[in-house]
């Protein structure tokens, strides 16, 4: 398993982007929740109202909202609180005990090549989480080639051949042929040469877009031929903006696919980072990575004790 631990210098940086990426988030869950637990108010109806508009309002939806008051009012009257200042605490660790069980790392070590097959919808940051996984992957001393099989979009191509530069990665692309093909003969270079990692790149596509789902089954279906169990992962990336829309894009391609994890990205540029909490309740695949900034270093694996700490730090 690759270690998500880092220098403590480097650990601390991250945990400053960290805290800035979430600012927005944290201005419409973080900030109202401590707000709201900062003040000595009674446990009354009233209170517990407000404090599950604020979550409902930040994305964290009404199963996990559900969750974590039952979680507070059970703690409350366990321990005989008496105002609402005795339940910030109670809040952090509530919504810490919720998120762990979907932090979990990726491990790469059990297969070589280890195939990594990318999903998602249009603009959801796919391409470029993949550049970032390179960069990551090698960091950790693996050796990653790339496939290009966005076929549908000549940029994406393009995209990721310039990261495969800017990491000096091998990528595989072709200018005409499907996705299939593409990563079929990634796969196959992999085994040939060794290759620890292969991120396999797809075309963005709607749950909706029938024609297209039945495509990426085809894909996943060809990389088993190529390497029999392979993919070994496959991820789903999540534009964090879509707010609860991520969860129906959840269901659907995992119906279609199989999703094994999650990487979550842009929480930089949204206030709906709750979302990540209904995922936790209601949809409970593992979050591998989030990505809060633009920077290589900006995409991460997804640890809830961080996560928490700077929601409401």
């Amino acid at each position: 398993m690759l270690s998500s631990k880092v220098s403590t210098t480097e650990g601390g940086r991250w945990l400053t982007r960290l805290r800035d990426g979430l600012a927005k988030t944290r201005q419409q869950l973080g900030d109202r929740l401590a707000g709201l637990v900062g003040t000595a108010r009674p446990l009354d109806e009233a209170f517990y109202e407000e404090l599950e508009t604020a979550l409902i309002s930040a994305d964290v939806g009404i199963a996990a909202s559900t969750h974590l008051l039952g979680e507070l009012r059970q703690r409350a009257r366990r321990e005989g609180y008496a105002d609402s200042t005795q339940l910030r605490q109670a809040l952090q660790e509530a919504l810490r005990e919720l998120l762990e069980p979907i932090a979990v790392p990726l491990a790469v070590d059990a297969h070589r090549p280890f195939v990594i097959m990318l999903a998602g919808v249009n603009g959801s940051g796919k391409t470029t989480s993949i550049g970032k996984l390179a960069h990551y992957f090698q960091r950790h001393g693996k050796s990653v080639l790339l496939a290009a099989g966005d076929t549908f979009r000549a940029a994406a191509r393009e995209q990721l051949a310039s990261w495969g530069e800017r990491s000096q990665v091998t990528v595989i692309a072709q200018k005409s042929g499907d996705a299939a093909a593409v990563i079929f003969d990634a796969v196959n270079a992999a085994v040939a040469r060794g290759t620890d990692v292969v991120l396999a790149d797809t075309a963005g596509r709607l749950p909706t877009q029938l024609h297209l789902m039945e495509e990426i089954k085809k894909v996943k279906r060809v990389v088993a031929k190529a390497l029999p169990g392979a993919p070994h992962e496959v991820l789903l990336v999540l534009d964090a903006n879509t707010g609860q829309n991520a969860l129906a894009q959840v269901r659907a391609f995992d119906a279609a696919i199989g999703v094994t994890g999650l990487i979550l990205t842009k929480l930089d540029g949204t206030a709906k980072g709750g979302v990540i909490a209904a995922i936790a309740r209601e949809r409970p695949i593992p979050v591998r990575f989030i990505g809060v900034g633009e920077a290589l270093d900006d995409l991460r694996p997804f640890d809830a004790e961080e996560f928490v700490a700077a929601l409401f730090n």
